[in-house]
């Protein structure tokens, strides 16, 4: 449902309209309301997008875990009400002053991180820790005025990472937005945007294993899948998946991991246990857990003199990693990433082309479908641990 508007009642973004010839429009969202509670399908209005904003109409969203941990709002500070979502594909609608690189009726993907191109980070070929654009986890409002693009009513909802795309349309910075091939099918580059780039760039752009390498994973969940699948397209010999779930072991084949470890199976540090089945240690390994211990196991068990680990999960704010000196003296290296070192703008578009020369498989970490309006089962899935990724069909 999608109805253009051109005039309203006195409301927080009534002078926004006035400064563009575009139009505010009323939309469907599905707003989270307060922490935990399903989410309910809301009519919403949404303004045009400011300078160096676009609107974008929404095809496809999927459900990251993320969305789940700040809905729960167990460990940050609560924003609600609020338009999750992050993780998704679509099309330009409109753009604001300023904007060049894009037209209505780009394919696009909404990124929770951005790249100005303009600051030292972006100007950097080692980093994508964009200084206008990094992540904010709080900011529940447009970068550029302080206000939300989101009403109900009058009333602002807040934004959600700057993308909040579980709405058929939505306002983002041109900076978090890449352009990509139209051919692509944006039902499955969808899940691009965050989880699947985040695992699989931690180890091709990060621990960059070679070709007959050993490879530990630690968490095999969605992120950690794709990091495994980032080993089998580097040619790694030996994958070896690590969590405490069982369960996950047969799924973990179908992205190339061919051995398992559940450290509850010993009475030893899981390391020891990889060093002994390596010969001396992994080659590389990356961590998907944010678990203190697993990331300390995922350090201590690569091998000395050329072993790399990379530290992908994002822990407790109070966690402190403890290592002994020494492992860094023989020559370990420790890394973190931050969504797997890729530039969203720059680096996205070229992954796509990975997927559309079928040298990665989207295909297999797509585990549910379900429409717009049966959006809280998607949630239902995740908390049960029985999806990888619920693509979300915003035409439903």
């Amino acid at each position: 449902m999608q109805r253009f508007v051109s005039s309203i009642e006195d409301t927080p973004f009534l002078s926004l309209c006035c400064q563009t010839q575009l139009t505010f429009l009323l939309c469907v969202a599905a707003v989270a309301w307060e922490a935990g509670k399903p989410l309910v399908i809301e009519e919403v209005e949404v303004a045009p997008p400011q300078a160096m904003e676009v609107r974008l109409k929404i095809l496809y969203t999927s459900l990251c875990h993320t969305d789940v941990y700040f809905w729960e709002a167990k460990g940050q500070k609560p924003i609600f009400p609020r338009i999750l979502g992050h993780e998704a594909a679509g099309i330009v609608e409109s753009v604001g002053e300023g904007v060049t690189d894009l037209a209505p009726g780009d394919h696009v993907l909404p990124v929770f991180t951005g790249e100005c191109k303009e600051c030292a980070h972006c100007l950097s070929e080692e980093s994508n820790m964009c200084n206008l654009l990094r992540i904010n986890t709080d900011r529940g409002v447009m970068l550029s005025d302080g206000q939300s693009r989101f009403t109900i009513k009058g009333k602002p909802i807040n934004h959600f990472l700057g993308t909040s795309t579980f709405s058929e349309y939505t306002v983002v910075h041109s900076g978090c937005v890449a352009k990509i091939n139209p051919l692509a099918p944006l039902d499955k580059v969808c899940v691009l945007s965050c989880g699947f780039s985040t695992g699989f760039g931690a180890t091709v752009n990060v621990a960059k294993p070679t070709k007959g390498s050993t490879v530990a994973v630690f968490g095999l969940g969605a992120v950690g899948l794709a990091a495994a699948e980032g080993a089998r397209v580097s040619g790694a010999s030996r994958i070896i998946g690590v969590d405490v779930n069982p369960k996950r072991f047969e799924e973990a084949k179908k992205f190339g991991v061919n051995e398992f470890v559940n450290p509850k199976d010993y009475d030893r540090p899981v390391q020891e246990v990889i060093a002994e089945m390596t010969g001396g240690g992994a080659d590389r390994s990356v961590e998907c857990t944010g678990n203190i211990d697993a990331m300390i196991s995922a350090f201590e068990c690569v091998h000395d003199g050329w072993g790399v680990a990379v530290l992908v999960g994002v822990p407790h704010k109070d966690a402190v990693l403890k290592t002994h000196p020494v492992n860094f003296l023989n020559e370990r290296t420790l890394k973190g990433t931050f969504f797997g070192n890729y530039k969203p703008r720059s680096d996205l578009p070229s992954v796509v082309e990975r997927y559309m020369n079928k040298e990665i498989e989207l295909e297999k970490f797509i585990t549910h479908e379900v429409t717009f309006s049966e959006i809280n089962k998607a949630f239902d899935y995740m908390l049960q641990g029985a999806s990888l990724r619920c693509i979300i069909r915003m035409d439903g």
